[in-house]
């Protein structure tokens, strides 16, 4: 009897406490965003006959349910601790831990996605580039994962992927960085390199493209700690990353056309840096188009990046050895009309991708 009255006062309990976090969950409001992640959250689904029939309605509201959860980051710590220290995953969330830094589980080389992006750069260069750009050059930046193959962690064939690309835009110049780059250049807890540690590639860059960097800039350090994607992703705590930049005459004294805003700004949008996503920090982020005016230049040289985000701390370290540099992405400009916003002739122009871009093209225009 008191086994029955014990196991009746366990089973109401813990009715007790679902239909609490039932009540909780339809007290609060519903949250638009989730910053840890940077992605926005499920809304209400929209009650309607053909969801309610076809079954798409219980679908989206699970997935409703499962974001607008109270203490959802609670429980997502909560969840990756125990799968990580207690049983010793090896990833959670699609996120593994090696060695301190924090990286992605990657998909498959997907061979038809490399088509896609080097048709993209094809397109550019026939349509507006051939017989007009004075010199066109390739370079892709490898995610942090390439550095990591001989650990056992999951990569893809990045030397397939090099050649792969090599081969179908063999109208441009390859300039090789992998050799001048290291796992300690990426931030632990993001997909991106860091500024301060690219020196050497940027130098290798340079060179490739007929120039040449002297690199006398300041390393000075960002007083907001730096908040990769992964981090938010796996939700265990907090950073402790510094982010730094870096500084010269020629940078601090340059001119940097946003055009999505029509304003002119510096190289770097201290604002940013405490926001949600801190890279963007560096010439604020994922924009469609940038342009950088060295008032010091000692040089008539026009350089036009088409680039992903790692673009955005790269050009900073050309800024010295070109007059002017635009920077284009077409993840937010249509490619077919790409010369309505820069003049190519006599340009020397530059594509540069990351791998982990490259592999998923679905979003170059």
């Amino acid at each position: 009897m008191k086994n029955k009255i014990r196991d009746i006062s366990v089973a109401l309990v813990f009715l007790a406490w679902i239909f609490g976090f039932m009540i909780f969950g339809m007290i609060l409001p519903d949250k638009d965003v989730s910053y840890s992640e940077r992605r926005k959250l499920k809304t209400f689904p929209e009650i309607k006959r053909e969801t309610l029939l076809d079954g798409s309605f219980m679908s989206d509201f699970e997935k409703y349910s499962a974001d607008q959860f109270p203490l959802r980051e609670s429980f997502r710590k909560i969840k990756s601790a125990g799968e990580f220290y207690i049983f010793r995953q090896s990833d959670s969330n699609g996120v593994y831990i090696h060695k301190g830094y924090l990286s992605g589980l990657e998909k498959d080389l997907d061979e038809e996605s490399l088509d896609y992006a080097a048709g993209r750069i094809r397109f550019v260069y026939e349509k507006f580039l051939k017989d007009k750009a004075s010199a066109v050059y390739l370079s892709i930046v490898p995610d942090k994962n390439y550095f990591l193959k001989d650990t056992g962690v999951p990569t893809l064939d990045y030397d397939r992927l090099v050649s792969i690309m090599r081969e179908k835009d063999d109208f441009a110049e390859y300039i090789d960085i992998f050799p001048y780059l290291e796992l300690a250049d990426y931030y632990k807890t993001d997909t991106h390199w860091r500024i301060e540690k690219i020196g050497p590639a940027a130098k290798a860059l340079a060179e490739g493209m007929g120039t040449t960097l002297a690199g006398n800039y300041e390393v000075k350090e960002v007083s907001a700690l730096f908040y990769g994607v992964y981090s938010g992703q796996l939700a265990l705590g907090s950073s402790d990353e510094k982010m730094y930049y870096i500084t010269s005459p020629d940078i601090e004294n340059a001119t940097v056309y946003n055009a999505e805003t029509g304003k002119n700004q510096g190289v770097y949008d201290f604002e940013r840096a405490d926001g949600q996503d801190p890279y963007e920090f560096y010439l604020s982020g994922p924009r469609s188009m940038m342009v950088i005016e060295n008032k010091n230049a000692e040089t008539d040289k026009e350089l036009i990046i088409i680039r992903d985000s790692f673009g955005s701390s790269l050009a900073p370290h050309l800024i010295e050895a070109y007059k002017k540099i635009t920077l284009l992405d077409i993840r937010y400009l249509p490619a077919p009309l790409l010369n309505r916003f820069a003049d190519f002739e006599g340009r020397d122009v530059l594509f540069i991708y990351s791998t982990l871009i490259l592999n998923s093209s679905e979003t170059l225009t």
